[in-house]
């Protein structure tokens, strides 16, 4: 839980978090990020994978980019994902707004761990591991 944004914590400090703020324990928050990726996969998200960012910026740690099938699973897993945060103490920030029909992709902000779910159109159009390719892939479904 290192890093993520604790309820708590967003009270008292609304703006995102920054290198300054973080928790010393990066292996904490490694794993949850591992676990959501699980968690994520466990419900049918396809090509799961995490980006390890924080050595390229400051405002987030890691992006978790899958691919969803329809809005329904899509707005399923928002709602897994907000569970999960809800379980680990964690805000979800600004709360998995409601996209329009044809939105082919969602964000669950959790602070230092961004969740982007994403139709398979949209994941070839926007490419995420292709724009963030120098960021480690810590984590991939391909691979598992």
């Amino acid at each position: 839980m290192a890093g993520l944004l604790r309820e708590t914590e967003a009270r008292q400090n609304p703006d995102p978090p920054n290198a300054a703020s973080r928790l010393p324990d990066a292996s904490e928050e490694r794993e949850l990020v591992t676990a959501l990726c699980a968690l994520l996969e466990e419900h049918k998200a396809g090509d799961v994978a995490a980006l390890d960012l924080r050595e390229l910026h400051s405002w987030t740690d890691y992006f978790i980019i899958a691919t969803v099938t329809s809005g329904a699973h899509r707005d399923g897993l928002l709602r897994r994902v907000k569970d999960f945060a809800g379980e680990k103490g964690l805000v979800m920030r600004g709360g998995p707004g409601k996209p329009a029909p044809n939105d082919g992709w969602s964000l669950a902000d959790l602070g230092t761990v961004v969740v982007h779910l994403m139709s398979p159109s949209s994941r070839s159009f926007y490419e995420l591991e292709q724009l963030w390719s120098s960021a480690k892939t810590v984590y991939s479904s391909k691979s598992s």
